[in-house]
């Protein structure tokens, strides 16, 4: 299941200002404000589910581990008593 991912307006500021910055370092190329936009349209409509999915992954993942540790200590705790 992936979800949009809608930026907060200082999110996108942030955003384009990196764009704008990367393009300039690596590229010694300046990006303006509308190419930057589009291109962050792009990444946010192209990959953003993606990296979204990735993280609710990632998270599941996590809080999977942290039962099973919570599971094996009342194992633990039963066994003992």
């Amino acid at each position: 299941m992936s979800k949009s991912t809608k930026l907060s307006s200082e999110q996108q500021k942030f955003a384009i200002h990196q764009l704008q910055k990367y393009f300039m370092q690596e590229k010694d190329e300046e990006l303006s404000e509308l190419s930057s936009m589009l291109l962050l349209d792009f990444i946010t409509e192209k990959l953003g589910p993606m990296f979204y999915n990735k993280g609710i992954e990632d998270s599941q993942r996590f809080m999977s581990e942290r039962v099973e540790d919570l599971y094996a200590l009342l194992l633990k705790e039963q066994i003992e008593d």
